[in-house]
């Protein structure tokens, strides 16, 4: 296969001064891509500011050749979130890539989280997403091309303790980027999620001397094919841990249908309804796969001959 490259095409990346957003802006400026290096430069909590590390990344890209552009606005706001997009615009006139990477956090255990704390990270990460979503992808549709990536967590699919703030905000990037790649479909604009994990600051305080090799550069290029014009996917969600890259989704098992349900039907079936042999899994579609198949079952009174996709 011949090298992706992203000549004449714009990104614009968040979080981009340090970690992951760091190698992401790395590798897609050394393969051609101009590059907005957007980030605050503040603590892990979200607090203060600090031009640095966005501009030492923007300075070792056109040490290498590249070109790039530093932004400290903040995506916690829809002002920052529209300047990070009008400095792509003024220096190069266009977008064709966004990826949102910019994160903080701010753990405690659900009955002592403040709200100012819970607030602050859904501020980041998914009012984030959407304070820089909204108007690149505008500019994307006029344009009839675009790739989003946005960011979510093992925490957002999974949960995890202390993190509240930061499961509910990874979760709802997820129903985001799905109402993106729905809407962008007719204009060329693509939007996928990467669930990423690599050894950065916000493994500070964490013991990883056992873990495997899980350095940012690891995931870097299975965001920048999610980048790429040629991705072939849209709506989906790519893992990337340790040298492992996998396709996460949501299914649900076959189900059970009855006409009437009291309470008792509920508990006497539940192993049934639990069941996840052979489990529906909605593709193409999957609002629409998911009435229509919940709906013929309706129908028939029986589970719907389909394949799982």
């Amino acid at each position: 296969m011949s090298e992706l490259r992203f000549d004449r095409r714009v990104a614009v990346i968040t979080g981009a001064g340090r970690g992951l957003g760091r190698a992401y802006a790395l590798l897609l400026a050394s393969r051609g891509a101009s590059v907005v290096v957007n980030d605050t430069g503040g603590s892990l909590k979200g607090e203060g500011l600090d031009a640095a590390p966005a501009e030492e990344v923007t300075r070792e890209i056109r040490s290498a050749g590249g070109e790039a552009v530093a932004s400290t606005a903040s995506v916690a706001t829809p002002e920052g979130g529209h300047s990070i997009i009008e400095t792509a615009l003024e220096h190069y006139g266009r977008i064709d890539i966004l990826i949102h990477n910019a994160g903080i956090v701010r753990a405690a255990p659900l009955r002592e989280m403040t709200l100012e704390d819970f607030n602050a990270v859904l501020d980041v990460h998914l009012r984030g997403a959407f304070h820089v979503v909204q108007p690149a992808f505008i500019e994307m549709c006029k344009a009839r091309y675009g790739r989003i990536v946005l960011t979510s967590s093992i925490g957002g699919l999974y949960g995890n303790h202390r993190q509240a703030n930061y499961g509910a905000a990874k979760a709802g990037i997820i129903g985001l980027s799905n109402v993106i790649a729905l809407e962008g479909a007719a204009d060329g604009v693509k939007c996928n999620v990467i669930v990423p994990a690599a050894v950065t600051r916000m493994a500070e305080g964490l013991d990883t001397s056992a873990y495997p090799p899980m350095s940012p550069e690891m995931v870097a290029p299975v965001v920048a094919w999610l980048a790429h014009e040629s991705c072939t996917i849209s709506g989906e969600m790519l893992i990337s841990i340790a040298g492992r890259v996998a396709k996460a989704f949501i299914a649900e098992s076959q189900g059970v249908y009855r006409p009437a349900w009291s309470i008792e039907d509920v508990a006497a079936q539940m192993d049934a309804i639990r069941n996840t042999d052979a489990p529906f899994i909605a593709a193409g579609e999957p609002h629409v796969d998911h009435i229509r198949y919940s709906f013929e079952m309706a129908r028939s009174g029986r589970r719907p001959e389909v394949e799982s996709k």
